[in-house]
């Protein structure tokens, strides 16, 4: 199975001594969004915003899986073929440094 990561950062795998880094691709996939109230209260901008549809996202493959946002994967339910990063590796300070597994 091939993974294409598809965020827009490099996706670190840590299993045990294992790691593996999945490169981003050019273009990541996004859920698009729009402001469609505001309004400020004791000087601080609120905003509400509604999630559209996803784009730069490819049409399945055979034998590939797409590491997407958890976002994404949200707006995709359907799609057996997207996967998120799972649960979170942080180094001493608390950076994340990568995930353990991929959640679908």
């Amino acid at each position: 199975m091939t993974l294409i990561n598809l965020t827009p950062h490099p996706i670190t795998l840590i299993q045990g001594e294992l790691v593996t880094v999945y490169p981003k691709e050019p273009v990541p996939a996004r859920v698009s969004q729009q402001v469609t109230y505001s309004y400020v209260e004791d000087g601080i901008l609120y905003e509400k915003i509604e999630f559209g549809p996803v784009s730069f996202l490819p049409a399945p493959v055979k034998n590939a899986r797409y590491i997407v946002s958890a976002m994404v994967k949200s707006a995709c339910p359907d799609r057996m073929d997207l996967v998120f990063p799972g649960e979170l590796v942080r180094n001493s300070d608390g950076n994340i440094i990568g995930c353990k597994s991929f959640y679908y």
